[in-house]
Protein backbone atom coordinates (compact mmCIF):
# COMPACT_ATOMS: atom_id res chain seq x y z
CA UNK A 1 0.00 0.00 0.00
CA UNK A 2 1.19 3.41 -1.18
CA UNK A 3 2.30 5.80 1.71
CA UNK A 4 0.25 8.50 2.33
CA UNK A 5 0.40 12.35 3.89
CA UNK A 6 -0.54 12.74 7.57
CA UNK A 7 -3.94 14.53 6.71
CA UNK A 8 -5.35 12.16 4.60
CA UNK A 9 -7.21 10.49 6.79
CA UNK A 10 -9.64 11.73 9.54
CA UNK A 11 -8.39 10.31 12.73
CA UNK A 12 -10.18 13.04 14.66
CA UNK A 13 -13.26 10.50 14.98
CA UNK A 14 -10.78 7.61 15.21
CA UNK A 15 -9.67 8.83 18.40
CA UNK A 16 -12.77 9.95 19.76
CA UNK A 17 -14.44 6.70 19.41
CA UNK A 18 -11.56 5.01 20.78
CA UNK A 19 -10.95 6.54 23.93
CA UNK A 20 -14.73 6.11 24.62
CA UNK A 21 -14.44 2.91 24.10
CA UNK A 22 -12.33 2.39 27.18
CA UNK A 23 -14.66 4.69 29.14
CA UNK A 24 -17.66 3.08 28.28
CA UNK A 25 -15.46 -0.37 28.89
CA UNK A 26 -15.30 0.54 32.35
CA UNK A 27 -18.89 2.24 33.23
CA UNK A 28 -20.48 -0.79 31.75
CA UNK A 29 -17.62 -4.18 33.39
CA UNK A 30 -17.99 -1.57 36.73
CA UNK A 31 -22.56 -2.03 36.49
CA UNK A 32 -21.90 -5.51 35.42
CA UNK A 33 -19.72 -6.28 38.71
CA UNK A 34 -22.11 -4.38 40.85
CA UNK A 35 -24.74 -6.56 39.91
CA UNK A 36 -22.99 -9.89 39.70
CA UNK A 37 -21.96 -8.74 43.48
CA UNK A 38 -26.45 -8.22 44.11
CA UNK A 39 -26.69 -11.50 43.64
CA UNK A 40 -24.09 -12.75 46.76
CA UNK A 41 -25.11 -9.82 48.89
CA UNK A 42 -28.53 -8.66 47.86
CA UNK A 43 -28.39 -5.60 50.34
CA UNK A 44 -26.36 -4.16 47.39
CA UNK A 45 -29.14 -2.99 45.81
CA UNK A 46 -29.44 -0.12 48.87
CA UNK A 47 -33.68 -0.86 48.76
CA UNK A 48 -33.64 1.53 45.61
CA UNK A 49 -35.48 0.93 42.65
CA UNK A 50 -33.17 2.37 40.30
CA UNK A 51 -30.26 0.24 41.43
CA UNK A 52 -32.24 -3.24 41.66
CA UNK A 53 -30.46 -6.10 39.38
CA UNK A 54 -33.68 -5.93 37.38
CA UNK A 55 -32.92 -2.18 35.95
CA UNK A 56 -29.24 -2.36 35.86
CA UNK A 57 -29.18 -5.68 33.86
CA UNK A 58 -30.11 -4.53 31.02
CA UNK A 59 -28.09 -0.99 31.53
CA UNK A 60 -25.56 -3.43 31.59
CA UNK A 61 -25.93 -5.41 28.69
CA UNK A 62 -26.22 -1.79 26.73
CA UNK A 63 -23.74 -0.44 27.82
CA UNK A 64 -21.28 -3.25 27.42
CA UNK A 65 -22.59 -4.33 23.86
CA UNK A 66 -23.60 -0.92 22.28
CA UNK A 67 -21.83 1.54 24.24
CA UNK A 68 -18.66 -0.41 24.81
CA UNK A 69 -18.27 -2.53 21.61
CA UNK A 70 -20.61 -0.07 19.51
CA UNK A 71 -17.74 2.49 20.39
CA UNK A 72 -15.22 -0.20 19.22
CA UNK A 73 -16.72 -1.02 15.99
CA UNK A 74 -17.17 2.74 15.05
CA UNK A 75 -13.40 3.88 15.61
CA UNK A 76 -12.08 0.32 13.83
CA UNK A 77 -14.46 0.51 11.21
CA UNK A 78 -13.19 3.98 10.04
CA UNK A 79 -9.94 3.36 11.00
CA UNK A 80 -9.69 0.62 9.15
CA UNK A 81 -11.89 1.63 5.95
CA UNK A 82 -9.92 4.55 5.37
CA UNK A 83 -6.46 2.78 5.70
CA UNK A 84 -7.46 0.45 2.86
CA UNK A 85 -9.33 2.37 1.19
CA UNK A 86 -6.96 4.91 0.79
CA UNK A 87 -9.54 7.57 1.25
CA UNK A 88 -10.50 10.39 3.64
CA UNK A 89 -13.70 8.90 5.27
CA UNK A 90 -16.82 10.35 3.04
CA UNK A 91 -19.58 12.95 4.68
CA UNK A 92 -17.75 14.83 7.29
CA UNK A 93 -20.75 16.14 8.79
CA UNK A 94 -22.36 12.45 9.02
CA UNK A 95 -19.52 12.17 10.68
CA UNK A 96 -19.59 13.79 13.65
CA UNK A 97 -22.83 13.04 14.01
CA UNK A 98 -22.16 9.43 13.91
CA UNK A 99 -20.10 10.39 17.19
CA UNK A 100 -22.09 12.63 19.35
CA UNK A 101 -25.58 10.66 18.38
CA UNK A 102 -24.21 7.75 19.64
CA UNK A 103 -23.03 9.30 22.49
CA UNK A 104 -26.53 10.59 23.39
CA UNK A 105 -28.06 7.22 22.89
CA UNK A 106 -26.00 5.92 25.65
CA UNK A 107 -26.34 8.57 27.84
CA UNK A 108 -30.45 8.25 27.35
CA UNK A 109 -30.01 4.73 28.04
CA UNK A 110 -28.31 5.18 31.37
CA UNK A 111 -30.93 7.77 31.93
CA UNK A 112 -34.67 5.52 31.21
CA UNK A 113 -33.51 2.31 32.11
CA UNK A 114 -32.71 2.93 35.97
CA UNK A 115 -35.95 4.80 35.50
CA UNK A 116 -37.72 1.44 34.64
CA UNK A 117 -38.73 3.18 31.06
CA UNK A 118 -38.26 -0.45 28.88
CA UNK A 119 -40.01 -2.02 26.43
CA UNK A 120 -38.89 -5.31 28.20
CA UNK A 121 -37.42 -6.60 24.64
CA UNK A 122 -33.39 -8.35 25.53
CA UNK A 123 -31.04 -5.92 23.88
CA UNK A 124 -33.43 -3.80 22.36
CA UNK A 125 -34.97 -2.42 25.84
CA UNK A 126 -34.58 1.62 24.72
CA UNK A 127 -38.08 3.01 24.62
CA UNK A 128 -39.40 4.46 20.80
CA UNK A 129 -37.50 8.08 20.58
CA UNK A 130 -34.55 6.23 21.34
CA UNK A 131 -35.09 3.52 18.44
CA UNK A 132 -35.90 6.33 16.41
CA UNK A 133 -32.13 8.21 17.46
CA UNK A 134 -30.60 4.95 16.68
CA UNK A 135 -31.99 4.54 13.62
CA UNK A 136 -30.84 8.20 12.15
CA UNK A 137 -27.27 7.43 13.45
CA UNK A 138 -27.25 4.07 11.67
CA UNK A 139 -28.52 5.48 8.66
CA UNK A 140 -25.55 8.22 8.65
CA UNK A 141 -23.30 5.35 9.65
CA UNK A 142 -23.69 3.33 6.81
CA UNK A 143 -23.86 6.64 4.88
CA UNK A 144 -20.43 6.96 5.58
CA UNK A 145 -19.22 3.32 5.68
CA UNK A 146 -20.79 2.80 2.18
CA UNK A 147 -19.50 6.20 0.12
CA UNK A 148 -16.05 5.89 1.50
CA UNK A 149 -15.93 2.30 0.03
CA UNK A 150 -17.47 3.45 -3.11
CA UNK A 151 -14.77 5.95 -3.46
CA UNK A 152 -11.80 4.00 -2.97
CA UNK A 153 -8.56 4.37 -4.79
CA UNK A 154 -7.72 0.64 -4.17
CA UNK A 155 -9.36 -1.61 -7.14
CA UNK A 156 -10.27 -4.16 -4.82
CA UNK A 157 -12.56 -4.08 -1.19
CA UNK A 158 -10.43 -5.61 1.48
CA UNK A 159 -12.47 -8.70 3.12
CA UNK A 160 -12.73 -6.85 6.48
CA UNK A 161 -15.02 -4.37 5.05
CA UNK A 162 -16.90 -6.75 3.76
CA UNK A 163 -17.58 -7.90 7.21
CA UNK A 164 -18.06 -4.08 8.47
CA UNK A 165 -20.73 -3.82 5.72
CA UNK A 166 -22.87 -7.05 6.41
CA UNK A 167 -22.81 -5.61 10.02
CA UNK A 168 -23.94 -2.45 9.59
CA UNK A 169 -26.63 -3.04 6.93
CA UNK A 170 -27.63 -6.28 8.59
CA UNK A 171 -28.22 -3.87 12.21
CA UNK A 172 -30.17 -1.56 10.55
CA UNK A 173 -32.71 -4.17 9.10
CA UNK A 174 -32.86 -5.92 12.78
CA UNK A 175 -33.47 -2.86 14.44
CA UNK A 176 -36.20 -1.53 12.64
CA UNK A 177 -38.57 -4.39 11.97
CA UNK A 178 -37.87 -5.88 15.55
CA UNK A 179 -38.33 -1.98 16.96
CA UNK A 180 -41.36 -1.64 15.14
CA UNK A 181 -44.10 -0.28 18.41
CA UNK A 182 -47.42 1.28 18.74
CA UNK A 183 -45.80 4.61 21.05
CA UNK A 184 -48.82 5.70 23.70
CA UNK A 185 -46.53 7.94 25.73
CA UNK A 186 -43.44 9.89 24.80
CA UNK A 187 -41.89 6.99 27.18
CA UNK A 188 -43.98 4.24 26.59
CA UNK A 189 -45.04 1.63 23.52
CA UNK A 190 -45.99 -1.55 22.74
CA UNK A 191 -44.39 -4.37 20.01
CA UNK A 192 -46.13 -4.16 16.69
CA UNK A 193 -46.45 -7.75 17.57
CA UNK A 194 -48.53 -10.50 19.52
CA UNK A 195 -47.34 -13.70 21.31
CA UNK A 196 -45.04 -15.98 19.76
CA UNK A 197 -44.94 -13.76 16.83
CA UNK A 198 -43.33 -11.66 19.16
CA UNK A 199 -40.91 -13.55 20.66
CA UNK A 200 -39.85 -15.11 17.29
CA UNK A 201 -38.98 -11.56 15.61
CA UNK A 202 -37.38 -10.49 18.66
CA UNK A 203 -35.56 -13.95 18.67
CA UNK A 204 -34.00 -13.09 15.38
CA UNK A 205 -32.94 -9.93 16.09
CA UNK A 206 -31.45 -11.28 19.66
CA UNK A 207 -29.56 -13.91 18.05
CA UNK A 208 -28.68 -11.80 15.11
CA UNK A 209 -27.03 -8.79 17.17
CA UNK A 210 -25.23 -11.58 18.51
CA UNK A 211 -24.31 -12.87 14.72
CA UNK A 212 -23.70 -9.41 13.42
CA UNK A 213 -22.52 -7.00 15.74
CA UNK A 214 -20.79 -9.17 18.14
CA UNK A 215 -19.57 -11.60 15.54
CA UNK A 216 -19.50 -9.97 12.16
CA UNK A 217 -18.40 -6.85 13.25
CA UNK A 218 -15.85 -8.16 15.44
CA UNK A 219 -14.37 -10.39 12.28
CA UNK A 220 -13.66 -7.32 10.63
CA UNK A 221 -11.70 -6.21 13.16
CA UNK A 222 -10.09 -9.99 13.10
CA UNK A 223 -8.99 -9.88 9.07
CA UNK A 224 -7.51 -6.27 10.00
CA UNK A 225 -5.50 -6.05 13.13
CA UNK A 226 -4.41 -9.59 13.50
CA UNK A 227 -2.32 -9.40 9.70
CA UNK A 228 -0.96 -5.79 11.03
CA UNK A 229 -0.41 -6.90 14.41
CA UNK A 230 1.99 -10.23 13.45
CA UNK A 231 3.04 -8.72 10.37
CA UNK A 232 1.81 -11.40 8.19
CA UNK A 233 -0.46 -11.68 5.67
CA UNK A 234 -3.53 -13.72 5.96
CA UNK A 235 -3.16 -17.53 5.69
CA UNK A 236 -5.78 -17.67 3.26
CA UNK A 237 -7.46 -14.97 1.66
CA UNK A 238 -10.10 -17.68 -0.56
CA UNK A 239 -10.90 -18.55 3.23
CA UNK A 240 -11.72 -15.59 4.85
CA UNK A 241 -14.06 -14.99 1.55
CA UNK A 242 -15.75 -18.39 2.10
CA UNK A 243 -15.75 -17.91 5.83
CA UNK A 244 -17.74 -14.53 4.81
CA UNK A 245 -20.44 -15.86 2.75
CA UNK A 246 -21.50 -18.79 4.47
CA UNK A 247 -21.21 -17.13 7.69
CA UNK A 248 -23.54 -14.44 5.99
CA UNK A 249 -25.79 -16.73 4.46
CA UNK A 250 -26.19 -19.22 7.81
CA UNK A 251 -26.50 -16.97 10.72
CA UNK A 252 -30.07 -15.25 9.98
CA UNK A 253 -31.75 -18.52 10.35
CA UNK A 254 -30.49 -19.59 13.74
CA UNK A 255 -32.64 -17.82 16.10
CA UNK A 256 -35.08 -19.94 17.02
CA UNK A 257 -33.02 -21.74 19.25
CA UNK A 258 -33.64 -19.52 21.93
CA UNK A 259 -37.49 -20.99 21.92
CA UNK A 260 -36.67 -24.68 22.69
CA UNK A 261 -39.86 -26.44 23.92
CA UNK A 262 -41.69 -22.78 23.59
CA UNK A 263 -45.22 -22.22 21.62
CA UNK A 264 -43.21 -21.68 18.57
CA UNK A 265 -43.64 -24.52 16.44
CA UNK A 266 -41.74 -27.80 16.33
CA UNK A 267 -40.36 -27.67 12.70
CA UNK A 268 -38.78 -24.03 13.81
CA UNK A 269 -37.14 -24.97 16.48
CA UNK A 270 -35.46 -27.43 14.21
CA UNK A 271 -34.85 -25.69 11.61
CA UNK A 272 -32.80 -23.09 14.17
CA UNK A 273 -31.07 -26.31 15.82
CA UNK A 274 -29.85 -27.27 12.00
CA UNK A 275 -28.05 -24.38 11.32
CA UNK A 276 -26.84 -23.34 14.33
CA UNK A 277 -24.98 -26.76 14.20
CA UNK A 278 -24.03 -25.74 10.82
CA UNK A 279 -22.82 -22.51 11.70
CA UNK A 280 -19.89 -24.39 13.27
CA UNK A 281 -18.20 -24.63 10.45
CA UNK A 282 -18.09 -21.20 8.74
CA UNK A 283 -17.31 -20.33 12.67
CA UNK A 284 -14.35 -22.86 13.13
CA UNK A 285 -13.22 -21.50 9.69
CA UNK A 286 -12.51 -17.83 10.51
CA UNK A 287 -10.78 -18.53 13.65
CA UNK A 288 -8.41 -21.00 11.94
CA UNK A 289 -7.74 -18.62 9.45
CA UNK A 290 -6.70 -15.69 12.47
CA UNK A 291 -4.28 -18.35 14.26
CA UNK A 292 -2.54 -19.79 11.15
CA UNK A 293 -2.24 -16.34 10.19
CA UNK A 294 0.30 -16.65 13.00
CA UNK A 295 2.69 -18.94 11.07
CA UNK A 296 6.21 -18.17 11.68
CA UNK A 297 5.59 -15.39 14.20
CA UNK A 298 4.24 -17.54 17.24
CA UNK A 299 7.35 -16.23 18.84
CA UNK A 300 6.11 -12.69 18.75
CA UNK A 301 3.68 -13.74 22.00
CA UNK A 302 6.42 -13.91 24.28
CA UNK A 303 7.09 -10.41 23.73
CA UNK A 304 3.77 -8.62 22.24
CA UNK A 305 1.44 -8.76 24.54
CA UNK A 306 -1.07 -7.01 21.99
CA UNK A 307 -1.15 -9.97 19.77
CA UNK A 308 -1.74 -11.92 22.91
CA UNK A 309 -5.00 -10.27 23.24
CA UNK A 310 -5.65 -10.45 19.67
CA UNK A 311 -4.99 -14.16 19.32
CA UNK A 312 -6.64 -15.55 22.86
CA UNK A 313 -9.69 -13.24 21.69
CA UNK A 314 -9.90 -16.46 18.54
CA UNK A 315 -9.46 -18.96 20.86
CA UNK A 316 -12.59 -17.82 22.99
CA UNK A 317 -14.29 -16.89 19.56
CA UNK A 318 -13.83 -20.54 18.95
CA UNK A 319 -14.91 -22.04 21.95
CA UNK A 320 -17.83 -20.11 22.49
CA UNK A 321 -19.10 -20.75 18.63
CA UNK A 322 -18.73 -24.73 19.55
CA UNK A 323 -20.65 -24.19 23.13
CA UNK A 324 -23.23 -22.48 21.07
CA UNK A 325 -24.17 -24.67 18.65
CA UNK A 326 -23.88 -27.62 21.58
CA UNK A 327 -26.06 -25.77 23.61
CA UNK A 328 -28.95 -24.96 20.70
CA UNK A 329 -29.29 -29.09 20.20
CA UNK A 330 -32.42 -29.80 22.21
CA UNK A 331 -31.63 -32.26 24.50
CA UNK A 332 -28.51 -30.23 25.91
CA UNK A 333 -30.80 -27.10 25.95
CA UNK A 334 -33.16 -29.09 28.30
CA UNK A 335 -30.57 -29.17 30.47
CA UNK A 336 -29.04 -25.54 29.46
CA UNK A 337 -31.60 -23.45 29.51
CA UNK A 338 -32.50 -20.40 31.99
CA UNK A 339 -29.54 -22.01 34.00
CA UNK A 340 -25.88 -20.16 34.42
CA UNK A 341 -24.52 -21.94 31.74
CA UNK A 342 -25.77 -19.30 29.37
CA UNK A 343 -24.26 -16.82 31.19
CA UNK A 344 -21.45 -18.12 31.06
CA UNK A 345 -21.71 -18.89 27.31
CA UNK A 346 -22.61 -15.33 26.68
CA UNK A 347 -19.37 -13.87 28.50
CA UNK A 348 -17.41 -16.52 26.80
CA UNK A 349 -18.09 -14.49 23.66
CA UNK A 350 -18.67 -10.72 24.85
CA UNK A 351 -15.61 -10.55 27.39
CA UNK A 352 -13.14 -13.61 25.85
CA UNK A 353 -13.86 -12.75 22.05
CA UNK A 354 -15.27 -9.51 21.80
CA UNK A 355 -13.70 -7.51 24.46
CA UNK A 356 -10.27 -8.91 24.26
CA UNK A 357 -10.07 -8.05 20.25
CA UNK A 358 -11.21 -4.56 21.01
CA UNK A 359 -8.58 -4.04 23.66
CA UNK A 360 -5.89 -5.49 21.21
CA UNK A 361 -7.37 -3.46 18.31
CA UNK A 362 -7.50 0.35 20.51
CA UNK A 363 -3.90 -0.57 21.77
CA UNK A 364 -2.60 -1.02 18.32
CA UNK A 365 -4.42 2.38 17.54
CA UNK A 366 -3.83 4.68 20.01
CA UNK A 367 -0.15 5.39 19.37
CA UNK A 368 -1.01 5.66 15.88
CA UNK A 369 -3.64 8.21 16.37
CA UNK A 370 -1.89 10.28 18.82
CA UNK A 371 1.37 9.87 16.75
CA UNK A 372 3.11 8.50 19.24
CA UNK A 373 6.53 6.23 18.96
CA UNK A 374 4.54 3.22 21.30
CA UNK A 375 1.90 2.49 24.26
CA UNK A 376 3.42 3.98 27.56
CA UNK A 377 4.12 1.31 28.67
CA UNK A 378 4.51 -2.91 27.33
CA UNK A 379 4.07 -4.05 31.28
CA UNK A 380 1.36 -2.81 31.72
CA UNK A 381 -0.25 -4.46 28.84
CA UNK A 382 0.92 -7.43 29.37
CA UNK A 383 -0.78 -6.79 33.07
CA UNK A 384 -4.11 -6.37 31.99
CA UNK A 385 -3.39 -9.57 29.52
CA UNK A 386 -3.41 -11.31 32.44
CA UNK A 387 -6.04 -9.90 34.60
CA UNK A 388 -8.50 -10.09 31.82
CA UNK A 389 -7.56 -13.18 31.14
CA UNK A 390 -7.60 -14.74 34.52
CA UNK A 391 -11.07 -12.78 35.26
CA UNK A 392 -12.79 -14.46 31.80
CA UNK A 393 -11.59 -17.89 32.97
CA UNK A 394 -13.05 -17.68 36.54
CA UNK A 395 -15.90 -15.60 35.26
CA UNK A 396 -17.13 -18.54 32.75
CA UNK A 397 -15.96 -21.26 35.14
CA UNK A 398 -17.85 -20.69 37.63
CA UNK A 399 -20.77 -20.31 35.75
CA UNK A 400 -20.39 -23.34 33.64
CA UNK A 401 -20.63 -25.41 36.86
CA UNK A 402 -23.24 -23.56 38.28
CA UNK A 403 -25.19 -24.10 35.45
CA UNK A 404 -24.65 -27.66 35.22
CA UNK A 405 -25.27 -28.23 39.11
CA UNK A 406 -28.99 -25.86 38.35
CA UNK A 407 -29.76 -28.16 35.44
CA UNK A 408 -29.97 -31.32 37.01
CA UNK A 409 -30.59 -30.38 40.64
CA UNK A 410 -34.18 -28.94 38.69
CA UNK A 411 -34.59 -31.91 36.41
CA UNK A 412 -34.00 -34.35 39.68
CA UNK A 413 -37.16 -35.83 40.86
CA UNK A 414 -38.55 -38.43 43.91
CA UNK A 415 -39.46 -41.56 43.17
CA UNK A 416 -43.23 -40.26 43.44
CA UNK A 417 -42.80 -37.74 40.31
CA UNK A 418 -41.97 -34.55 43.32
CA UNK A 419 -38.69 -32.24 42.50
CA UNK A 420 -36.17 -33.42 44.75
CA UNK A 421 -35.09 -29.66 45.40
CA UNK A 422 -36.52 -26.58 45.55
CA UNK A 423 -35.39 -23.29 43.87
CA UNK A 424 -33.98 -22.18 47.13
CA UNK A 425 -32.08 -24.76 47.37
CA UNK A 426 -30.39 -24.47 43.94
CA UNK A 427 -29.78 -21.27 44.62
CA UNK A 428 -28.02 -21.48 47.39
CA UNK A 429 -25.80 -24.42 46.51
CA UNK A 430 -25.28 -21.69 43.43
CA UNK A 431 -23.46 -19.17 45.87
CA UNK A 432 -20.16 -19.89 45.84
CA UNK A 433 -20.13 -19.81 41.92
CA UNK A 434 -21.52 -15.89 42.60
CA UNK A 435 -18.82 -14.77 44.39
CA UNK A 436 -16.05 -16.71 41.88
CA UNK A 437 -17.97 -15.05 39.32
CA UNK A 438 -17.40 -11.48 41.38
CA UNK A 439 -14.03 -12.00 41.71
CA UNK A 440 -13.49 -12.69 38.20
CA UNK A 441 -15.07 -9.54 37.06
CA UNK A 442 -12.85 -7.49 39.53
CA UNK A 443 -9.63 -8.73 37.80
CA UNK A 444 -11.54 -7.84 34.30
CA UNK A 445 -12.33 -4.18 35.77
CA UNK A 446 -8.96 -3.62 37.03
CA UNK A 447 -7.71 -4.51 33.62
CA UNK A 448 -9.69 -2.06 32.16
CA UNK A 449 -8.47 0.43 34.75
CA UNK A 450 -5.00 -0.10 34.02
CA UNK A 451 -5.43 0.31 30.32
CA UNK A 452 -7.25 3.77 30.79
CA UNK A 453 -3.84 4.46 32.78
CA UNK A 454 -1.67 3.31 30.38
CA UNK A 455 -3.84 5.05 27.04
CA UNK A 456 -3.96 8.28 29.44
CA UNK A 457 0.09 8.36 29.90
CA UNK A 458 0.39 7.28 25.83
CA UNK A 459 -1.83 10.40 24.86
CA UNK A 460 -0.28 12.96 26.90
CA UNK A 461 3.60 11.49 26.94
CA UNK A 462 6.11 13.72 24.53
CA UNK A 463 7.42 10.33 22.58
CA UNK A 464 6.20 11.43 19.32
CA UNK A 465 6.68 9.58 16.45
CA UNK A 466 6.60 11.48 13.26
CA UNK A 467 5.91 8.89 10.64
CA UNK A 468 3.06 8.17 12.68
CA UNK A 469 1.72 11.73 13.61
CA UNK A 470 -1.98 11.82 13.25
CA UNK A 471 -4.41 14.07 10.81
CA UNK A 472 -6.08 16.85 11.05
CA UNK A 473 -9.43 16.53 11.85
Amino acid sequence: MSETTPDTYNYKVVRQFAIMTVVWGIVGMAVGVLIAAQLVWPALNFDTAWLSFGRLRPLHTNAVIFAFGGCALFSTSYYVVQRTCQVRLFAEPLVKFTFWGWQAVIVLAAITLPMGLTTAKEYAELEWPIDILITLVWVSYAIVFLGTVAKRKTPHIYVGNWFYMAFIITVAVLHVVNSAEIPVTISKSYSAYAGTVDAMVQWWYGHNAVGFFLTAGFLGIMYYFVPKQAERPIFSYRLSVVHFWALIATYMWAGGHHLHYSALPDWTQSVGMVMSLILLAPSWGGMINGMMTLSGAWHKLRTDPVLRFLVVSLSFYGMSTFEGPMMSIKTVNALSHNTDWTIGHVHAGALGWVAMISIGAVYHMIPKLFGKASMYSVKLINTHFWLATVGVVLYIAAMWVNGILQGLMWRAVNQDGTLTYSFVESLEASYFGYVVRVIGGIFFLAGMLVMAYNVWQTVRSNSSAPALASSAA
